[in-house]
């Protein structure tokens, strides 16, 4: 990655399709300059993202064989505030919105095909800044806004049934939030309740059928990133309570049941996806308060440090990106 810059420009030449992963010291000594080549097959794309300037919603794939992002099929709808995720080898999008109206569709991604269908079930009603997480072989689609108020409820997809069926609500009303699946557990967290930017967190057992409250970040944030990175679940991004993007980063950790304060990323991030891909964590896009940004940083877990990781090649506003395996 990192054949562009902000610009778009090109500011390096293709490098082979393996990720480069500096190996860490023993002890007291310096990590080692030496790098080991890692063999992957994620595929990475961003999906998604709308506004009144640019409704374009363009797709994108990032080519490892090529070291650059390059334009895939275009979603059957153009929507912002889409909840996206994988499943069984597909990218799956839900509800979302527009400047007309919000919705109820879901889309279906194959990346053999390079195309998009709108063959799924719709949700029970239409709904944007939801979440959306993939547990034992189902998508569960959860929170989000109606246009009257923010939602507590969860939705769970049969992809064999091609069903939606309603879930035991959440304890709490939730748009905006983000969602990461740690050991057997679904974790809800963060969110906007409709009148304030929430630092709780409460997770669900699929076992027992029941939620229960978490401990709570610690800061509020909305429209943040998350995803599970080293057996830990990683925040980061988003805003807080005073409508302030975040640059801001913290981690949870399941033995504990604490989070504790991560490296600020390089910059502010609102509306950003945080995603593992071939190893490593990745924190994508956003909107720093000024612009949407197309750049992408890497955190070092060794180093407790993020730098910069490259650009896509266009701005997506709102835009989720998904990872498949």
């Amino acid at each position: 990655m990192g054949v562009y810059n902000e610009q778009g420009a090109a500011v390096e030449e293709p490098r082979p399709c393996q990720m480069l992963i500096r190996e860490s010291g023993r002890g007291s000594t310096p990590p080692s300059p030496r790098t080991r080549l890692v063999h992957h097959n994620d595929t990475m794309f961003i999906v998604g993202g709308w506004t009144r300037e640019d409704p374009s919603c363009l797709v994108e794939r990032f080519c490892p064989e090529y070291n650059e992002w390059r334009a895939a099929a275009s979603m059957v709808k153009h929507r912002g505030s889409v909840a996206a995720g994988t499943l069984d080898g597909r990218i799956y999008t839900v509800g979302g919105e527009d400047h007309v109206r919000r919705y109820s569709s879901v889309e279906r991604y194959s990346p053999d095909s390079d195309s998009w269908s709108a063959d799924v079930a719709p949700l029970s009603s239409p709904r944007s800044g939801m979440c959306l997480a993939t547990m034992d072989g189902y998508l569960y689609a959860i929170g989000g806004h109606d246009g009257i108020t923010a939602l507590s409820t969860v939705e769970r997809y049969d992809p064999k049934m091609n069903t939606w069926s309603k879930q035991v609500p959440m304890l709490t009303r939730r748009t905006r939030a983000t969602a990461a699946v740690l050991q057997g557990h679904l974790y809800v967290i963060g969110g906007n309740d409709g009148e304030n930017t929430l630092s709780s967190v409460e997770r669900y057992s699929p076992v027992n059928g029941t939620w229960s409250i978490c401990a709570h970040m610690l800061s509020p944030r909305e429209r943040g990133g998350c995803t599970v990175y080293l057996g830990h679940i990683y925040v980061a991004g988003g805003r807080d309570e005073l409508n302030l993007e975040l640059c801001a980063a913290e981690r949870f950790d399941p033995d504990t049941m604490k989070w504790t304060p991560v490296k600020c990323m390089r910059n502010k991030r609102d509306d950003m996806s945080l995603v593992v891909f071939n190893g490593v964590l990745l924190a994508v896009g956003g909107h720093d308060g000024l612009t949407s940004l197309k750049t992408v940083e890497v955190y070092s877990s060794e180093t407790n440090s993020w730098r910069h990781y490259g650009s896509m090649k266009s701005k997506h506003p709102g835009g989720r990106v998904a990872v498949l395996c």
